[in-house]
């Protein structure tokens, strides 16, 4: 067996090719026999290396044993094609589909799916390349199905799962018919443009408007017949504004801080973006930006340069969409240990029109 040979060093001197006659004299096996100076190496089985030892001090020699030929069994194995097929066997699995599962919670949606897949080839045993893109999958399956949201691909190995999102269900009520309605003023204000969809307006453009005053009228007159048919639209006003304010001195913030670059590993037989054939990338590389944070301390002559553009933004952000800032004052701004204090007066041009429903009645 393989086990009972033993790789031998013999050194000395002198005597080596009396030594080596005598093993062949006693029918010690003796194979693989080199030569060199004052040394010979040969492979022989466990009866001969008892045989050799025996002899070595008869002859006054070195006997050194190297190895075992299972020792050589990895070494053996690494340098056969043996190896590399095993490495090759499940390189190329990788690159098809071993199985493919439907994950959902309603069995018949489940099967139509499946059905769907089948149709379009997407089985096991095919050829990842191969498979249609999933854009294109997700496409085909969602005309169909209605009822779903979205469908979610994920691969875990050679294991491909199709989990399909149904759509929420809709409890929403069918919308009211709004009553016809007057435009009137939320507040007071110099009108600067009128965009009405309906509605006949009420004034000018550069009138001054109270709060409560009629900016359109919902009814129009015909003759002597009054239709109603109801205003709708926006009118934008000129307005001021008198915003108090208290903040503290010290504002903690976060800040851009360095890019740093990360390099990911992606063996073809680990799970990746499946359908995405540009991203079958073995190294992935993501830049990644990291926030800190930072300390901002408010100073006397801060206040147009800090104070007016944060309370510019949070003003603008409980006005809504169609607000705009086109001046501001500074009534007055006081800052001490550890907050700060003021009123800004800025000028403000928005919507401010609001529906008052036109009475019809009973």
């Amino acid at each position: 067996m393989a086990r009972n040979r033993y790789e031998i060093k013999v050194s000395g001197p002198r005597n080596i090719s009396t030594f080596l006659t005598k093993l062949k004299k006693t029918g010690t096996k003796v194979t693989s026999l080199t030569m060199s100076e004052n040394a010979a190496y040969f492979i022989t089985d466990k009866k001969g290396l008892k045989q050799a030892r025996k002899y070595r001090r008869r002859y006054g020699l070195k006997l050194n044993l190297y190895s075992t030929v299972e020792d050589r069994g990895l070494e053996m194995l690494f340098s056969s094609y043996r190896f590399f097929i095993l490495l090759a066997i499940p390189f190329i699995c990788s690159f098809f589909i071993w199985s493919v599962k439907v994950e959902s919670e309603m069995p018949e949606v489940s099967e139509r799916i499946e059905k769907k897949l089948k149709k379009a080839s997407i089985v096991p045993y095919r050829l990842l390349r191969s498979i249609p893109d999933e854009g294109e999958i997700r496409r085909d399956l969602m005309q169909d199905e209605p009822t779903l949201s979205w469908v979610h691909f994920k691969r875990s190995g050679t294991t491909l799962t199709v989990i399909p999102m149904l759509s929420p269900q809709s409890d929403s009520q069918p919308e009211r018919k709004e009553e016809p309605a007057d435009l009137v003023a939320r507040t007071g204000g110099v009108i600067t443009r009128f965009a009405l969809t309906k509605g006949e307006r009420v004034g000018r453009v550069y009138m001054t408007v109270k709060k409560g005053d009629t900016l359109a009228k919902g009814t129009l007159e015909q003759g002597e017949n009054t239709v109603i048919v109801g205003a709708d639209g926006a009118v934008f006003a000129d307005y001021w504004v008198e915003y108090s304010f208290k903040i503290p001195k010290k504002i903690q913030y976060k800040v851009q801080g360095d890019e740093r670059l990360d390099f990911t590993f992606h063996p073809p037989w680990k799970e990746k973006d499946l359908f995405n054939k540009s991203s079958w990338n073995i190294i992935e590389t993501e830049r990644i930006i990291e926030e800190k944070d930072a300390q901002l301390e408010i100073e006397k002559g801060m206040e147009k340069s800090v104070i007016i553009p944060l309370l510019k933004m949070k003003l603008l952000a409980e006005l809504g969409p169609d607000a705009m800032v086109k001046e501001e004052k500074i009534l007055h701004v006081t800052i001490d240990d550890d907050k700060v204090i003021g009123t800004i007066l800025f000028l403000i041009n928005d919507n401010i029109a609001i529906k008052r429903p036109i009475p019809q009645g009973d």
